[in-house]
């Protein structure tokens, strides 16, 4: 199984930065692709970035240009870069992975609050 450990959430203003990680542990042959989802109260969760073990990122309109996923296979951890935040950004975000051979794993969420 993966354990995922999410760090990096917080609040910020309007305007600000945050850089989210999330680091894969356990027993599992490789990491396919890893992202993040968000849930903002009363909506549903959505889907903010996602990239796999060759780079390849799918990133959602509302955030594209202003957020930015990467990845460090070695380390098996995945990184969200949020600039130009928003108020409607204000979430918690979940690290997902899919390992080789083994079921979704999700983190237990971090909350990224952004005033305005």
């Amino acid at each position: 199984q993966v354990q995922l450990v999410e760090s990096g959430g917080g609040l910020v203003q309007a305007g600000g930065s945050l850089r989210l990680s999330c680091a894969a542990s356990g027993s599992f042959h490789s990491i396919n692709a890893m992202g993040w989802y968000r849930q903002a109260p009363g909506k549903q969760r959505e889907l903010v970035a996602f990239i796999t073990s060759d780079g390849s990122t799918n990133i959602a309109d509302s955030v594209k240009g202003r957020f930015t996923i990467s990845r460090d296979n070695a380390k098996n951890t995945v990184y969200l870069q949020m600039n130009s935040l928003k108020p409607d950004d204000t979430a918690v975000y979940y690290c997902v992975a899919d390992p080789l051979f083994l079921p979704r794993s999700w983190g237990q969420g971090t909350q990224v609050t952004v005033s305005s």
